[in-house]
């Protein structure tokens, strides 16, 4: 498989990463009394240890290049040195706080069976399945998003930055925006954390290598679906006949 090729794998692979529920988070469907669920399994799941998980790639990486770019992502992750000046996972905790929601929640999460069965597939890939799928799931699949294209594409469209009076926590359910640090932060060094992850994939996974990444990826999107299912459902949503989300009867009256 050629460079090329596994790029445009790559970038196939994300533009699956859709959910069918995501639109009713969105627009505000969701309950607020029910709001919570979701944050924590967020939080739970990856977001507390997300710098966790992008050391486990550089400890295994012998290329310097590569372990330049993850040392960065990872001081940003961990100390917000480049943009906010607190932990990524900190700045998260700001959403519910701004929401009046109880923080220690977020101390003691079960989470649900497949957000326990995802953590596990990230776990796995980044502490056994070599660096190369490891910065994959990692810097591509967790922090990109379906609009992965407009990031190595100068004419396919980018990830949308709304204003922020327009982001769905303060549209529809209230919260401040001196809450939303962590959006702030993520658009300072966004742009630059996908160029390096770009980088990391295209110019130093090697061919051998480049089947065993795509098959880490699919599994992270395979595990990552199941578990937004979960989440769904906690938070009281099917699947309407048209695919889209509908709030159940009891989840309205919650």
């Amino acid at each position: 498989m050629d460079r090329d090729a596994f790029k445009e794998a790559l970038l196939q692979i994300m533009e699956r990463k859709l959910h069918w529920a995501w639109p009713a988070f969105g627009s505000g469907l969701v309950p607020k009394s029910r709001l919570h669920l979701h944050l924590e399994q967020e939080y739970a799941t990856y977001v507390r240890d997300f710098p966790v998980l992008i050391g486990h790639a550089y400890v295994c990486c012998p290329i310097p290049a590569v372990r330049q770019e993850l040392a960065e992502n990872l001081y940003e992750e961990e100390t917000g040195g480049l943009s906010a000046g607190r932990p990524h996972p900190e700045l998260f905790l700001e959403y519910p706080r701004g929401l009046g929601m109880d923080l220690e929640r977020f101390e003691r999460v079960a989470l649900l069976p497949n957000a326990a069965a995802f953590r596990r597939v990230l776990d796995d890939t980044t502490q056994r399945g070599g660096w190369e799928a490891g910065a994959a799931v990692t810097t591509i699949f967790l922090e990109g998003t379906s609009y992965e294209r407009g990031e190595v594409d100068a004419h396919a469209p980018k990830r949308p930055a709304p204003p922020l009076e327009e982001h769905p926590l303060v549209k529809h359910y209230g919260l401040s925006l001196e809450h939303l640090a962590l959006t702030r932060a993520h658009r300072k060094v966004e742009g630059h954390h996908r160029a390096a992850a770009w980088r990391i994939l295209l110019d130093h996974v090697q061919e051998p290598a480049r089947r065993r990444v795509l098959a880490a990826m699919e599994q992270a999107l395979a595990a990552w679906l199941l578990y937004r299912d979960d989440v769904a459902q906690a938070c009281g949503l099917v699947r309407g006949q048209d695919g889209q989300p509908v709030l159940c009867a009891d989840a309205r009256l919650s």
